[in-house]
């Protein structure tokens, strides 16, 4: 498959996918303007993550935008409607949050996730040779970071938090998850959570702290719009609760079962970049049969 690649303030997880999709033929431009120095009939789609096209101009081909427009839909997709056109959200949620809006009807959806990078994110010992123990922390109120300490030392468990908004190396976050038997996750809404999966692929088990409404995050004044940290997870992941309530139960349950998860596998089945790669090929066929 042929496509012609607008690359402009791509997210760098999602240009690595991308790249590394072994059955997709990237030709890569810089910007909108630059895509009319080619015969786009030779390509099966233009495909422009950051901004949008007057598909007007170009009504036999098959155009794919975003997700990175914008947080909320805005007049942007006004120029991109048309029946060989979609824009690709990247979880069912955003995809619900998204149709709300006046500015969406008309416009096709799809939803897909960009692949993880199995090979990268491995796991490399078993694991009963994994001792370490981190907190991921990113937009949520401090309290419930400081909650999630207290229990930690509480029990005399030794853990690391790796928190979003101080950054972080990515080697480093790599070698402590493949040192870990497991994780706890205290963030607020994510539209696919690439370093969660991260962790995951790495054979990690997690206890995440979710979220229901985006006016949980932290710093921000978002509307209570139906939202959660983990548009992608199964059972196999590990153990989920809402309410500081809840808490006990869950991480009793979890700390029980911990050698019983199968994170990587359900990585494996679903967010690997053979699976997605698949998945974005389907969405071109797609349109071009339409």
């Amino acid at each position: 498959m042929k496509i012609l690649f607008v690359n402009r303030c791509v997210h760098h997880k999602n240009l690595h996918a991308i790249t590394n999709y072994k059955n997709i033929d990237l030709t890569v431009v810089n910007s909108v303007a630059d895509i009319n120095s080619y015969d786009i009939s030779a390509f099966d789609c233009v495909f422009s993550p950051c901004d949008p096209i007057d598909v007007s101009c170009y009504p036999n081909v098959v155009f794919i935008f975003g997700p990175h427009f914008s947080v909320f839909p805005d007049e942007r997709l006004l120029s991109i409607k048309s029946s060989k056109t979609c824009y690709l959200i990247l979880s069912e949620w955003v995809m619900q949050c998204w149709k709300l809006s006046p500015y969406s009807n008309g416009l096709n959806f799809m939803c897909i996730p960009f692949g993880v990078d199995t090979d990268k994110f491995c796991q490399v010992k078993p694991f009963v040779d994994r001792n370490f123990v981190f907190i991921y922390y990113k937009s949520r109120q401090p309290q419930e970071l400081q909650f999630i300490e207290r229990f930690l030392q509480r029990n005399n468990i030794r853990y690391r938090v790796f928190s979003y908004h101080s950054r972080y190396n990515e080697s480093e976050y790599l070698d402590f998850l493949q040192n870990s038997r497991l994780g706890i996750w205290v963030d607020a809404h994510e539209s696919q959570g690439f370093a969660l999966e991260e962790a995951l692929s790495c054979n990690v088990p997690l206890l995440v702290w979710n979220i229901r409404s985006m006016n949980q995050e932290y710093g921000q004044n978002y509307p209570d719009i139906k939202a959660t940290t983990i548009p992608y997870w199964d059972d196999r992941c590990g153990e989920v609760f809402y309410d500081i309530n809840d808490f006990e139960e869950k991480s009793r349950k979890f700390f029980q079962r911990l050698e019983l998860y199968k994170p990587r596998e359900f990585v494996l089945e679903t967010l690997s970049i053979p699976v997605c790669e698949k998945q974005f090929i389907n969405m071109v066929e797609q349109l071009i049969e339409q």
